[in-house]
């Protein structure tokens, strides 16, 4: 009886051996037909586990498609309409082009601001001139507007009733008059420098909102082509989990150990994380560009920046052109034009008016007649209120010509640490270059296909495009110190 139940039990254990080989031959034929996806084949004794997928097609909700050639990533290459889906092929200068001219509502504002104060000059200069002005009143009265002189009479006898009007029951005048200012020329003249002064200003900050929106605009591009690069580096490193699991398998049934367990969910996050930023940043860039949030963008690297400029030059400019120098000058001249105007307080108001009158209101006058004459008004005694109004615009122009020499100060330091920045990023990204190209010339000898050397291309990408921002953005900011457009 011992024999047979122990050749009974040789027996099913060899057909169990038998069909989970044909089932672990089975489960690597479908590996080999789908080698895009990581298929996690689970062991006999244990319970049936979800399995963990990594797409590594190009077929994505991605903007991003295969390796990073030389001039832009692969993509496809169907046009789309403005407003609508699909893919458009982008370049950096033409996504500025776009952004300056969606609806910008801070370059209108500061194009609104100008506008505003180029009214404002010139609605003050034309108190330069006469005040032409008319009247016309029409009247009437119920009563009889005079008074009634009771007369005797000499040889008749009695009295007779004289009624002497004042005024007709029923008048209208009619009245043209020009006044033409004296004394006050001299407060217009003040007036209009202030009104001057805060023109130049207005159109010295009025490029600034473009030049942000053009920065905006860079940040967004470069950030998402680090993405991009980011995300092909993501792929590449799951495609590697899925080669190292093909080789540590040699067997029929794979062994699925715990660390590839956490690299593959390690990797898969990873991926999750970079398809996520790619299109949050796609939205954001059809955002600025007024385009279908859906729009997949083909970005084009930019030319690498090509700047010649020495720190003299650079500190020559800010002092010319610096919104805030101007700015700050510009406030020294408004203070001098308001100590003016508080001194000009002691001055009488004088103006020469004329004009012609067409009346009946008053009989006794003529029905039209013309004069001219001259008007002077004087402030005799405010209580000390213009001796102390002079002592406050004075201490207001010190104060001006004080920030002005703050405001050099601090704009020639900033030109000297931008220019130096600059500089650094110069150097960072000419390295940059040079390991893009060593790297380049070293890929030739491995596969396209292979994964590190996809990966690694990813990396130099995305730290040649982040060198590259880092000098664009330094230069951008040095050309914003001396007040270049």
């Amino acid at each position: 009886m011992t024999y047979p139940d122990h050749a009974w039990r040789r027996g099913s254990v060899l057909f169990m051996s038998i069909l989970f080989a044909c089932l672990g031959a089975s489960a690597q034929d479908a590996n080999d037909k789908m080698p895009h996806e990581i298929q996690l084949p689970q062991p006999a004794e244990a319970p049936p586990r979800a399995k963990y997928k990594f797409d590594l097609s190009n077929n994505t909700d991605s903007v991003e498609k295969g390796n990073l050639p030389s001039k832009g990533l692969e993509l496809g290459t169907k046009p789309a309409a403005r407003g609508t889906g699909g893919t458009r092929k982008l370049t950096l200068e033409e996504a500025k082009a776009q952004a300056s001219s969606a609806n910008n509502p801070l370059a209108r504002l500061a194009h609104l601001g100008v506008e505003a104060a180029k009214q404002h000059r010139e609605g003050v200069q034309a108190d330069y001139f006469p005040k032409v002005g008319l009247m016309l009143s029409n009247f009437h009265f119920n009563k009889f507007m005079g008074q009634e002189i009771q007369v005797r009479r000499p040889i008749a006898g009695g009295t007779a009733a004289l009624a002497v009007p004042l005024l007709n029951k029923n008048e209208t005048l009619f009245a043209a008059t020009a006044t033409q200012p004296i004394t006050p020329l001299f407060k217009i003249r003040e007036v209009v420098n202030l009104a001057r002064a805060d023109e130049r200003i207005a159109r010295a900050k009025a490029g600034m909102p473009v030049e942000e929106t053009a920065m905006k605009v860079e940040k967004n591009y470069f950030d998402l082509l680090v993405a991009q690069c980011e995300l092909v580096a993501a792929r590449s490193e799951a495609k590697k989990i899925e080669s190292k699991q093909m080789i540590a398998s040699n067997g029929a049934v794979p062994v699925i150990t715990d660390e590839y367990r956490s690299e593959l969910i390690q990797a898969d996050k990873v991926l999750v994380n970079a398809e996520s930023k790619v299109k949050e940043l796609t939205a954001s860039m059809n955002e600025m560009l007024g385009w279908a949030e859906e729009t997949q963008l083909e970005l084009v690297p930019p030319d690498p920046l090509e700047e010649q400029i020495s720190l003299r030059e650079a500190a020559g400019k800010a002092l010319v052109a610096n919104p805030d120098l101007i700015e700050a000058e510009q406030n020294v001249v408004k203070a001098k034009a308001g100590s003016k105007l508080s001194k000009l307080d002691y001055v009488p108001d004088m103006a020469v008016i004329g004009g012609f009158t067409n009346q009946n209101a008053v009989p006794l006058l003529p029905r039209d007649f013309s004069f001219v004459g001259f008007m002077v008004s004087y402030n005799l005694f405010d209580f000390g209120k213009r001796e102390h109004t002079v002592k406050e615009r004075t201490a207001q122009r010190e104060m001006a010509e004080i920030a002005v020499q703050l405001t050099k100060e601090k704009l020639s330091a900033s030109v000297k640490e931008s220019y130096f920045e600059l500089e650094r990023s110069r150097q960072f990204v000419q390295l940059a270059r040079r390991l893009g190209a060593t790297g380049q010339t070293l890929s030739v000898k491995f596969d396209p296909n292979d994964p590190d050397a996809t990966s690694a291309k990813a990396k130099m990408d995305t730290e040649l495009f982040r060198a590259e921002y880092d000098h664009r953005q330094a230069y951008s900011r040095l050309k914003v110190l001396m007040g270049a457009e």
